[in-house]
């Protein structure tokens, strides 16, 4: 994959060159524009996936700008949010309104608690996925179907053509990618302009005049009607403002100068139009006659509008998609107590600290996301209180503000719904955080709760964190003893890797930032490398440009540390600090949880190992190999064994499994493998073997039940005789690759009758053939039939290649030991007849 490029062109404006990167913004710019258009949506964002694909950049919007996504501006692949959820499985993810968002992604829409639809498609091209495609419409009450079935034709459609566009960039080695750094393209929805401008050249001389579309159509004459005369647009001109006109052309072409004067046309209701021309400077010999060229703007009623507004007592204002004030009236002035310049070109609740809580700025999301209308009321300082009524729509939202008529509630709090006899309007619930902060937590909190292992914890957060902040690196540390050790990294290059090797057992003491941390209980935020050398001097860089270290504490004690790590350097705003302390708590309290799991893991499957055979025998005519899987999920230990009993005329292999998956079972088990030890070793036939270890079981009345296969081989005869009590059968591979699964009488499990009898059978051992005994873990599946296990067991072990009896037992259990959700444990015992020594077998004949 190319490396992202995000500076920058340093191409001269004016030639209007297309390089990588603004090609690339070109087709992803014209991508949104359509999608909005082909959907009806109010916005549209496109994500292409970072250069490691972990995670979704935005990389461009239509009608929502950046600002408004806040958090959403980095999403992890793996998170369960519909871009995400598009992106990785190629389907696209429909939601009609709030309900179906809540039913669906309800951790969504607890963080964006406003009434809209989305749809998301995959942006791909062959084999390919660059990234996500989704627009956003409103959705009040009873929502609809959202978008209709050729809508969401055409959004996949738009989706491909985009990746077709991207794929033809990347074939060229032009496809600039998206990484933390990216800055989202942005552009408004289109709408029909506001504005017009007409451009015109008049020849004085002979009245002729060239006149464009716009021009013919601001004098109410059909472009193609226009008769090319001045003659014709002056007569649309006001009686009292032409002697003015034709007077002030006059003096600018007797003069040369510029001409500019406000005029009124006729036609459709009387228009003011403001014109402006001039007289270009005449070549030295004077041939070429005076004419005069400009342009004339109809700003329609836009002017009037505003005097009207002006003289009003009322706040209003208007403010672009991203928040920013753009028009503020006299009345606003009055009513917020803020000059006019200092709200243009800023938000609100940037300018006016009573403004500033965040449930102020979430009325103005709300309003965006939903294009609902929403009134509120905030309190201006010392205590009069007033209305706020926003207005939504695609290119950002009028506003207007009043003070409150009507009582107002005791205990009204910012950002309060406006009740019914102060003014209209619907409102979301009061105090919603900022956006995405919510998810953020929500998001990471239910990954961790998920997380049993302290490996597992480490894994959610490097991929949940790390997009959610725009890191590039991270390292978790543990606290043991006092002293830091590292438990996992991610991002960082082994070159860097010695910088973190000097927190590795160190002890928690002042002078180390990480150790600064954990003393102080207070994340340490240092935004540059600058600022790092003055806190640190003397301590290596390594090559990052800021960092992030939050302390994990749980319990009152420090569990470990979480260092954050960015490539350039990096402002943490307040917003930002405060999730990453609120993650920091998550994460250090799943940490302890996991260390606690870790070390009781540890302990009972100690216990359970110490019951198994650590060392099989080895003996003269069988190889044997044995392995032993505890569950991967869960802190429950099973009961599953197996052993390899000398005897006097052979040797006896068994595999058991008791039921349950705690200390009893593996108590019982060890009971059992003792009873069976003692008795094959005491000569006993093999189905008396079980029936004996059946009524042992039955004596100790422990409640659980058992089933075993118990194989008596005799390698000088060649035969192998077996039992089964309720066990899988055994497979058996000859010499020639030819493996059977062995279907054999079987008596009940072990522990349910006293009398029940164990039928023996006897089974052909030939010279290098195997005999696998196995337990139920191994085979069986969720949602599958035993039978198809064991049929898949007995393909393995027909096909496997392996140098060794060992290498062939590793082999079979490859895909369980990889299982991340194994809920059984697992016992194999492999054994393969092996012809004695020429000597040994000359021995033996001479015996006979």
């Amino acid at each position: 994959m190319p490396p992202s490029s995000t500076e920058p062109s340093t191409q001269p404006f004016g030639t209007l060159g297309a390089d990588p990167a603004s090609e690339r913004d070109d087709a992803l710019v014209g991508a949104a524009v359509r999608a909005v258009e082909a959907t009806g949506a109010h916005a549209g964002s496109v994500f292409l996936v970072s250069p490691d694909r972990r995670s979704l950049v935005l990389s461009a919007v239509c009608g929502t700008p950046p600002s408004l996504l806040g958090g959403w501006q980095r999403i992890p692949v793996s998170s369960d949010i519909p871009v995400a959820v598009a992106y990785r499985t190629g389907r696209t993810v429909h939601l009609a309104g709030a309900d179906e968002t809540m039913r669906r992604f309800p951790q969504l829409a607890m963080a964006l608690p406003y009434a809209f639809g989305s749809a998301s498609v995959q942006v791909k091209a062959g084999d390919v996925a660059f990234g996500a495609m989704a627009v956003v419409w409103a959705a009040g009450p009873g929502e609809g179907e959202g978008l209709s079935k050729a809508q969401r034709r055409r959004l996949r459609a738009t989706a491909d053509r985009l990746g077709a566009s991207l794929a033809e960039l990347d074939a060229r080695g032009a496809l600039a990618w998206s990484d933390a750094r990216t800055v989202p393209v942005s552009v408004p929805a289109r709408s029909a302009p506001a504005v017009r401008v007409g451009l015109f050249d008049w020849d004085l001389d002979t009245g002729a005049l060239v006149a464009d579309d716009a021009l013919c159509a601001i004098f109410g004459i059909a472009p193609g009607e226009f008769d090319g005369r001045a003659a014709t647009l002056a007569a649309r001109i006001d009686d009292a403002d032409l002697p003015g006109f034709r007077s002030a052309t006059r003096t600018a072409a007797a003069e040369g100068h510029d001409l500019a004067l406000a005029l009124h046309i006729r036609g459709g209701g009387h228009r003011a139009v403001e014109l402006w021309g001039r007289v270009p400077q005449a070549p030295d010999d004077g041939r070429t006659r005076p004419h005069l060229v400009g342009a004339v703007l109809d700003s329609g009623t836009g002017m009037a509008a505003v005097e009207a507004i002006e003289r009003l007592a009322d706040g209003f204002f208007a403010l672009a998609p991203d928040g920013r004030v753009t028009y503020a009236n006299h009345g606003l002035e009055r009513l917020l107590r803020v000059r006019r310049d200092d709200l243009l070109g800023r938000r609100p609740w940037d300018v006016l600290p009573w403004l500033a809580d965040p449930a102020y700025e979430d009325r103005y999301r709300a309003a965006m996301i939903s294009q609902q209308p929403v009134s509120f009321l905030a309190r201006r300082p010392p205590d009069p209180w007033l209305v706020f009524s926003l207005h939504p729509g695609a290119q950002g939202m009028t506003g207007w503000v009043a003070r409150v008529r009507g009582p107002v509630p005791a205990d009204a709090g910012p950002g309060a719904p406006v009740a019914d006899d102060v003014a209209a309007g619907p409102s979301p619930p009061p105090g919603a955080p900022r956006l995405g902060t919510l998810y953020r937590v929500l998001q990471l909190g239910s990954a961790l709760t998920e997380a049993v292992t302290a490996h597992e914890v480490c894994e959610v957060v490097a991929e949940q964190l790390l997009p959610a902040v725009g890191g590039q690196r991270l390292a978790l540390y543990v606290v043991t003893e006092g002293r830091l050790h590292l438990l996992s990294q991610r991002g960082y290059h082994q070159d860097v890797l010695d910088v973190l090797d000097r927190f590795e057992g160190a002890p928690l003491r002042a002078g180390l930032p990480v150790s600064d941390a954990l003393l102080s209980g207070a994340p340490l935020f240092i935004e540059s490398r600058q600022a790092f050398a003055r806190a640190y001097p003397g301590f290596p860089l390594s090559d990052s440009g800021s960092w992030a270290y939050l302390p994990l504490i749980a319990s009152n004690r420090p569990v470990g540390a979480c260092v954050l790590a960015f490539d350039e350097a990096h402002r943490f705003r307040g917003d930002e600090r405060d999730l990453l302390t609120a993650l920091g708590g998550l994460i250090a309290h799943a940490l302890e949880r996991a260390r606690l799991y870790d070390a009781e893991f540890a302990v009972a499957h100690g216990l359970q190992d110490a019951l198994l055979p650590h060392r099989l025998p080895a003996l003269p005519d069988v190889r044997v190999a044995g392995r032993y899987l505890p569950g991967t999920r869960g802190m429950d230990i099973g009961g599953d064994w197996y052993d390899v009993i000398p005897t006097r005329d052979g040797v006896a292999l068994v595999v058991g499994d008791v039921e349950g998956h705690n200390v009893a079972a593996a108590a019982v088990m060890g009971q059992l493998r003792s009873a069976v030890r003692a008795f094959a070793t005491a000569g006993h036939r093999p189905g008396d073997v079980i029936a004996s270890t059946n009524r042992l079981l039955l004596d100790l009345d422990p409640g659980l039940l058992a089933s075993c296969c118990y194989v008596r081989l005799t390698p000088e005869s060649g035969i192998a005789r077996v039992v089964l009590a309720g066990h899988c059968p055994p497979l058996l591979r000859r010499a020639d690759g030819d493996t059977t699964v062995l279907d054999l009488p079987r008596g009940p499990l072990l522990g349910v009758a006293d009398t029940a009898a164990y039928p023996e059978s006897d089974v052909h051992f030939p010279p290098g053939a195997i005999l696998a005994l196995y337990t139920d873990g191994l085979v069986e599946r969720r949602g599958a039939d035993i039978a198809t296990g064991i049929d898949r067991l007995r393909a393995a072990l027909a096909h496997v290649h392996a140098a060794s009896l060992e290498e062939l037992a590793d082999r079979l259990l490859l895909e369980a030991r990889h299982s991340p959700k194994r809920m059984d444990d697992i016992a194999l015992l492999l054994s393969q007849s092996a012809p004695a020594h020429p000597r040994q077998a000359a021995a033996r004949q001479g015996r006979a």
